[in-house]
């Protein structure tokens, strides 16, 4: 079992869960995932299996795509609609979800619509203190849970695409693509700041995470459902990181790959020793592939011409 399960994340657990829960269905413990989905947030959930664990890194560093709706009137410690971590202040009982807030006066779509540009673009972003950022080498939502003063060092993002899909009774629907490691979170609750009433978010679904999207996703109780069987979704190495050039090897070259050694062009196949030397392929990273097109790694270029494995799936 080697290669990518996409899920579609149901609301509730989280990304953490998803990943046991698919350990025990399909009776592996070599599963990782791309990049977190909040308990809120729902879609897709690239889970890497078995050799494409060591691909993580690469597939987590990729635009994602969603869909967002954004509650105006209210802003929240934690900037979603989670109320699990937050305590009434004087009982130290945890609070329940309450009604929406009401609409704010006054709050119109052509409003929002001007705000928006501020977040297109790279700018920086302040991750929320509910975040796995750390700070001080502690995860931020531990000080905070702890009711410790958070205060994350801003990072800089990008938001490639941004538009106001609807509005209705304060409540605003926003499709968005950005790079990874921005905070959706932020992104509501610094709007919200920005026009003056508050605002958090309250419903996220990932549409895309690089070139996975929910056509590819399965939903977690049809894995579930499925038991073993569920490894016939898997996306085989062979079909990852399609848009890094591949580099044909020599029997010779491949066997030199698998020990993560140092490839010249008398280890890659004639076509891919002509087209090396020709348009300088060697300036990016390469998928490095056996006589018979398999996936064998990652490599990158040195001074000398030479090909180096960064990556080795074995």
């Amino acid at each position: 079992m080697n290669g990518v399960l996409v899920a579609d994340k149901p609301l509730g657990p989280t990304s953490h869960d998803v990943v046991a829960r698919v350990r025990q269905t399909l009776g592996l413990r070599r599963i990782g995932h791309t990049g977190t989905l909040d308990p809120l947030a729902t879609g897709v959930l690239p889970l890497v299996v078995g050799q494409a664990t060591r691909l993580a890194s690469l597939l987590s560093a990729s635009v994602k795509e969603y869909a967002a709706d954004i509650r105006f009137g209210a802003s929240t410690p934690t900037y979603d609609a989670d109320a699990r971590f937050l305590r009434d202040a004087v009982t130290g009982a945890p609070l329940e979800p309450g009604p929406p807030p009401p609409e704010p006066p006054g709050l119109t779509r052509e409003a929002i619509e001007a705000a928006l540009p501020e977040f297109r673009g790279t700018f920086l972003q302040v991750p929320p203190a509910y975040s796995a950022k750390k700070v001080g080498g502690i995860a931020a939502y531990e000080r905070a849970r702890r009711d410790q003063p958070v205060a994350p060092d801003p990072v800089s993002v990008t938001a490639y695409e941004l538009v106001l899909e609807s509005y209705t009774a304060g409540l605003a629907r926003v499709r968005l693509s950005c790079s990874a490691g921005f905070y959706v979170r932020s992104l509501a609750h610094d709007l919200g700041q920005r026009l003056g009433c508050g605002a958090h978010l309250e419903g996220l679904r990932r549409l895309r995470a690089g070139e996975f999207a929910l056509s590819d996703a399965v939903s977690l109780a049809e894995i579930e459902r499925a038991g073993p069987a569920a490894a016939s979704h898997l996306i085989p190495l062979d079909r990852l990181l399609l848009h890094l050039p591949g580099v044909a090897l020599t029997a010779g070259g491949a066997r030199r790959a698998s020990h993560g050694s140092a490839l010249t062009l008398a280890d890659l196949g004639d076509e891919a020793a002509g087209g090396a030397a020709g348009d300088r392929r060697e300036q990016q990273r390469v998928r490095l592939l056996d006589p018979s097109g398999r996936l064998l790694g990652i490599a990158e270029p040195r001074e000398s011409g030479v090909l180096h494995p960064v990556i080795v799936l074995v």
